[in-house]
């Protein structure tokens, strides 16, 4: 096949959402309908010991969420999909940002009786900022919920977007008899037995015809020709252009658990979703079709095996072929590099591959070279943009509560803050280390891993910092200057890269600040 029709074939995706919406039951219904697992794992059971297949760290299937984006790739009737499914709880939603930079479109997750909530709100924001094409699907309709037009209309107003149905349900919860399809003008029954892998899907022609009567009951096929009737009469139709061009958003309905209204998702997602779209680099856009490989690092993984204590970078490629055993250019320490065992990823199982294609996600294996954003080229020199870390929201001090241990203490530290999992501040003072982060429950997470994956103990002390700004000076000669350091010394502390970060332990000391010291500027996030 040549280069142009693999990258054609291709569709690179993320799944977004509240937590609990049904993410990455949805996640294991895509993979089963294109033939990668035989059955799916319960999320939820603690009785039925097998996991969800996205969900593969310790903590993760305990607390039955997912901390942090998994990679699953596989084939769909000729096309090749890469999901990346994200964490929807909110103390981790900096590794959904990140994992934002690496989609090409996106599915947004919407419970059916809860509606559009907080974390929902924020992702679609972050993809609408980015224009990413959004698909919609609204899950869980064998449970009682909304009416489908109040959620329509609260998907518009409280997410800004422009919806057009695709599917429509027939009843809902106890009353749910199936959905019409719009977009492939049938009907499919729900039988309501989980345990059947496909439903039956009948094609219909007229919506008028007394054959639906006959399999949904008249009221039922009533109510549905009148809806049905509405949705053609207020929304426009589907124009791929004004999705591709994140001004339209198709809309589904389903219920991931029982399998249904997957298929038609993944149907639709296929035939419209953009392939590998081009990225805008510091120096200029790279468009996949380009011959010379280029990627950059969006994630990084540690212990994904906890007994090789190997630490992987995920690379999204852009353009070009990512070849095995190949020298590339990593431009910011501006040196070669050559990788002999490149893995294509299905949750945590993963295979070495010889070619990887624009729009592949590819892990290297890393022993401390590459850090979030970093770019891989084969020899041009340019940076992507669009990775930064954001100001932490919590902020607390960590010590070492085995002080034979503190060299694996600050290796794992060290290796957990590379993968982007919180920040950490080294006091200028006195030099003691703070740990950020943008959800409490981080710190769980960073304490679980340090003691079964470097086998460290740590026990944290809390600092009352509001916010963290970047500080940037034009010039740090100048008296201005000068006298922010001495006089705001107790607040000042370095990041991991050496950047000067200023910890405000309050809204107005920060505005006060900022009124005082007009040269210097203050910025919310790293990249400025």
């Amino acid at each position: 096949m040549s280069f142009i029709s693999e990258i054609k074939r291709r569709r690179t995706f993320g799944i977004i959402a509240h937590p609990d919406a049904g993410k990455t039951t949805l996640t294991e219904k895509l993979l089963l309908f294109g033939g990668a697992i035989q059955e799916a794992g319960a999320v939820k059971s603690n009785k039925i010991k097998k996991g969800a297949t996205s969900d593969f760290m310790e903590i993760e299937r305990q607390r039955g969420i997912s901390v942090a984006t998994s990679v699953l790739a596989f084939e769909y009737e000729g096309t090749k999909i890469n999901i990346l499914d994200t964490p929807g709880h909110k103390d981790f939603a900096e590794d959904t940002f990140r994992t934002l930079t690496a989609v090409d479109s996106v599915i947004v997750v919407v419970d059916v009786a809860k509606g559009v909530e907080e974390q929902t709100e924020k992702l679609v924001e972050v993809c609408r900022m980015r224009n990413i094409p959004m698909i919609v699907f609204i899950n869980k309709l064998d449970r009682e919920g909304k009416d489908a037009f109040d959620l329509l209309d609260e998907v518009e107003q409280k997410l800004g977007l422009h919806v057009i149905p695709m599917s429509f349900p027939i009843g809902m919860g106890y009353d749910f008899k199936g959905i019409y399809n719009l977009w492939e003008k049938n009907i499919n029954l729900f039988s309501g037995n989980s345990r059947k892998d496909i439903e039956e899907t009948i094609e219909i022609s007229d919506l008028n015809s007394k054959e639906i009567d006959e399999l949904i009951g008249e009221k039922a096929a009533n109510t549905l020709r009148e809806e049905i009737e509405l949705v053609e009469g207020i929304y426009p139709d589907f124009d791929r252009e004004a999705y591709l061009n994140g001004d339209q958003q198709p809309v589904f309905f389903g219920s991931a658990l029982n399998n249904f209204g997957v298929r038609e998702l993944l149907d639709c997602f296929v035939e419209i979703a953009p392939k590998p779209r081009p990225k805008q680099s510091e120096e200029r856009i790279v468009k996949p079709e380009e011959k010379d490989f280029t990627g950059f690092v969006f994630k990084i993984h540690a212990n994904m095996d906890p007994n090789h204590r190997d630490r992987l970078a995920f690379i999204k490629i852009v353009s070009g072929m990512f070849e095995r055993n190949k020298p590339y250019l990593h431009v910011r320490n501006n040196k070669k590099m050559k990788f002999s065992s490149p893995n294509a990823f299905f949750a945590e199982k993963k295979e070495i591959v010889d070619i990887s294609y624009p729009g592949d996600i590819v892990g290297i294996h890393d022993t401390g070279n590459f850090k979030i954003g970093d770019t891989l080229t084969q020899g041009e020199i340019i940076n992507y943009k669009g990775v930064p870390s954001f100001s932490p929201e919590h902020f607390r001090y960590i010590n070492n509560a085995d002080p034979l241990k503190s060299k694996q203490l600050y290796k794992g530290i060290d290796q957990l803050m590379d993968e982007g999992v919180a920040q950490l501040f080294t006091l200028e003072l006195n030099g003691r280390k703070v740990i950020g982060t943008v959800g409490a429950l981080q710190y769980e997470v960073i304490q679980y891993r340090l003691e079964h994956e470097y086998g460290a103990k740590c026990t944290y002390e809390n600092l009352n910092v509001h916010k963290a700004c970047w500080v940037e000076a034009d010039d740090i000669k100048n008296d201005e200057y000068k006298e922010f350091i001495r006089v705001k010394a107790r607040y000042l502390a370095k990041d991991k890269h050496d950047q000067l970060v200023f910890l405000a332990d309050s809204p107005f000391s920060l505005q006060m600040t900022q009124q005082k010291y007009p040269s210097i500027k203050f910025h919310y996030t790293s990249e400025f």
